[in-house]
């Protein structure tokens, strides 16, 4: 089921808004294209805060030990090795919807 989460101008161009949740935060990332994703809020290396990091192009930077984290699928960026969950992001009319299960 898809949630309205605020609209994509209150989620900071190449930053982030952070949803809270008890099962674990979500970071939800805009690009510079305004592209938006969402993401457990835990890197896979050691468990940082992805909201805290520098998004770049479709990445963000852990902040910190620098692994670079796909904003796409989780996946880390090679040499690093792991994967954080993704979840479901629309954009509709400036609204921007999230499914809070993960797609992986």
């Amino acid at each position: 089921m898809w949630q309205k989460i605020c609209l994509i101008q209150d989620i900071p161009l190449l930053g982030s808004r952070v949803i809270k949740q008890e099962s674990g935060d979500i970071a939800m990332f805009r690009t510079a294209e305004h592209e938006v994703f969402a993401l457990r809020d835990k890197c896979p290396h050691k468990g940082g805060p992805l909201s805290q990091g520098i998004v770049f192009g479709k990445t963000v930077a852990c902040p910190l030990h620098g692994w670079n984290v796909c904003l796409d699928s989780g996946v880390a960026v090679a040499p690093d090795k792991g994967c954080t969950p993704v979840y479901p992001v629309k954009v509709e009319k400036g609204a921007v919807y999230l499914k809070l299960e993960p797609a992986c």
